[in-house]
């Protein structure tokens, strides 16, 4: 996912951290300055569904324009299966020390 709140808030006129900080504490959302630090200038690794609600309310946007999917990057974080095919052998169970077989 990819964090587009910058790009919102220029689209609304929003151009400083700080102005967007005073319209959301004017709609009730007290953000510290380190917070909005974070909002503005990275990815946020997480966020309040009711912040997220506040900020798409002040920025008159809905939640999917804040987080912009990105199938790619999705795809190159998934493990690559391999098919490994094994011709003639068999798999024997071995016990630890000191195990007794399983019931009966």
């Amino acid at each position: 996912m990819r964090w587009n709140l910058r790009m919102k808030a220029a689209e609304r006129g929003v151009w400083k951290s700080t102005e967007l900080r005073r319209r959301l504490a004017d709609a009730g959302l007290e953000i510290s300055a380190g917070k909005m630090s974070a909002l503005w200038t990275g990815n946020p690794t997480s966020i309040r569904l009711d912040d997220l609600d506040i900020i798409c309310h002040v920025l008159d946007c809905e939640p999917n324009d804040l987080l912009i999917r990105e199938p790619a990057a999705a795809a190159a974080r998934r493990p690559v299966k391999r098919n490994i095919v094994a011709v003639g052998s068999t798999v024997t169970p071995r016990l630890g020390r000191n195990r007794t077989l399983p019931p009966a």
